[in-house]
């Protein structure tokens, strides 16, 4: 098998798994909202197969997060933002995760799988966090109920959700990597 047809296959994999992973995470909730352990092949994504395999993983991910239902409440309040939000945080958290690694990866991979395991949360919920502010602040403060909105943001939206995530990433994606690597007989 030549390397595009294994690349097409690999991404095609992780796509049917950022879906699976998505639609099952949505029945895993920290308050509101649930866990994204999808970003988990994004990273891997990114790391195997570059930054644009990391960005259409991404895309998955915010189309799959649409089409289930995961963003409902904000979609109520402002439906444009959400999709904006949605899909951006997505698209950018997979191909940032890609560029990263390809930044580093000359230098040491292993270095390189972890930096982009640790960028594919924090793109993710960076870029959740700007489209709060600029799209649903109001309701935002209402949902707060008087308390600091930033507070309210950073701990009760996010906080240990992204913490789980990050953990998760930190721990499973260079795993993955090196499993996958091992599989095809190559140096990590």
């Amino acid at each position: 098998m030549n390397k595009n047809t294994k690349k097409i296959a690999g991404v095609g994999l992780l796509t049917a798994i950022v879906v699976v992973l998505q639609l099952l995470g949505s029945f895993i909730r920290f308050g509101p909202f649930s866990i994204s352990l999808v970003l988990i092949p994004i990273a891997v994504g990114a790391a195997l197969y570059g930054k644009w395999s990391g960005a259409w993983l991404g895309l998955a991910f915010g189309v799959t997060v649409l089409l289930s239902g995961d963003a409902g409440a904000f979609l109520a309040v402002n439906p444009i933002g959400t999709v904006i939000t949605v899909l951006l945080k997505g698209l950018l958290a997979g191909l940032l995760a890609g560029l990263a690694y390809s930044l580093i990866e000359k230098k040491s991979r292993i270095a390189a799988v972890i930096t982009s395991a640790i960028v594919c949360p924090v793109v993710n919920t960076g870029v959740f966090l700007i489209g709060c502010r600029l799209f649903f602040f109001e309701t935002i403060k209402e949902w707060a109920g008087g308390t600091n909105v930033l507070q309210y943001m950073l701990v009760g939206l996010v906080g240990a959700n992204f913490l789980f995530e990050l953990g998760a990433n930190i721990i499973l994606s260079p795993t993955i990597v090196k499993l996958v690597k091992i599989g095809r007989k190559e140096k990590l």
